[in-house]
């Protein structure tokens, strides 16, 4: 990955927070992998940066960093009292129609860091509304109320409606030649899924600033996912 300039991913900043549009495949924290991850960069920015919640590598979109301990303490409350409003936007398979589903499913993690719904595992609570559908195909919005590890991934897969791109939870990659009628391609070439990661964007986040002001942000879908939703448009 080139080099990320942090000041190109902020949305939102006061003297408080920054949220920024978090690039898919950058890590949140320290990755033994990666040259670069969003703390250090944050860090870079200003210097007492704390990340106050993460997202998967894959999954672009809004997250939010606090400046200093006591924003970090404001906004840590709110998630432990479940009151940060997230959404997040998904391309799934098949056509569903949800309108306020409440996916109320105990989650699991194993040691892999795979999880499944489970008696045994912690409370995990996702709304889940259709935003729109196409041909075969559905634009899901989710809030989840909790922030389990790969939590709408493993409700969206128990509504039998498994994210696109999602190998690990039952969700296959989406081609082109499946939407496009007459689709062809160049000989000897292989066709590559339109989007090559898990089709999921945290697409806005609200929460209560340290002055007691409501902030409210909206992270526009990167190219990717933008691509994705313009062909199942186009395609419909």
């Amino acid at each position: 990955m080139k080099k990320i300039d942090f000041k190109d991913l902020i949305l939102f900043e006061n003297e408080d927070y920054l949220v920024i549009n978090k690039l898919p495949y950058l890590s949140t924290l320290d990755d033994r992998h990666e040259a670069q991850n969003i703390l250090d960069l944050a860090k870079g920015y200003t210097p007492d940066a704390q990340v106050c919640h993460r997202l998967d590598k894959e999954t672009s979109g809004c997250l939010a960093i606090a400046k200093h301990p006591a924003a970090y303490r404001n906004i840590a409350i709110q998630f432990e009292d479940r009151k940060v409003d997230k959404i997040y936007h998904a391309v799934v398979e098949g056509i569903h129609e949800y309108k306020d589903v409440l996916v109320d499913k105990n989650l699991l993690a194993n040691n892999k860091g795979i999880a499944k719904v489970s008696k045994e595992g912690k409370p995990a609570q996702t709304y889940v509304n259709t935003a729109k559908t196409y041909y075969k195909h559905s634009l899901i919005e989710c809030r989840p109320v909790t922030g389990r590890l790969h939590q709408i991934r493993v409700h969206l897969a128990y509504l039998k409606s498994p994210i696109c791109g999602d190998e690990t939870y039952g969700g296959k990659p989406l081609y082109l030649s499946e939407l496009k009628r007459r689709f062809n391609l160049k000989k000897n070439t292989e066709e590559l899924p339109i989007m090559q990661r898990v089709s999921l964007h945290a697409y806005a986040l609200n929460f209560i600033g340290v002055k007691g002001e409501s902030i409210e942000v909206v992270a526009p879908y990167p190219k990717d996912f933008e691509v994705l939703v313009k062909q199942l448009e186009k395609n419909r």
